[in-house]
């Protein structure tokens, strides 16, 4: 599993930025979803079963990706 991840997408292929949406939020990729919102519902308490229920246009990989390079970063780790 290490392998693939490190051959995976990067927080770049999976989160955008742009003024027309969201003035300039960082979204996921594709969707209106800013990022901090799964931050935020996790530390709420929901599951990504949960946000993902609530948040339609989200893909769990993609989910599940931003959690583990965000945890790699800041973990000091390097982030593919």
């Amino acid at each position: 599993m290490t392998a693939d991840l490190q051959r995976g997408p990067t927080l770049e292929d999976l989160i955008t930025s742009d003024p027309e949406i969201m003035s300039g939020r960082r979204v996921f990729r594709g969707t209106r979803v800013p990022v901090e919102v799964l931050f935020e519902n996790l530390a709420d308490g929901l599951s990504v079963d949960e946000i993902l229920d609530a948040y339609q246009t989200l893909d769990r990989d993609d989910v599940v990706r931003v959690l583990t390079l965000a945890s790699r970063s800041l973990a000091g780790s390097e982030a593919a």
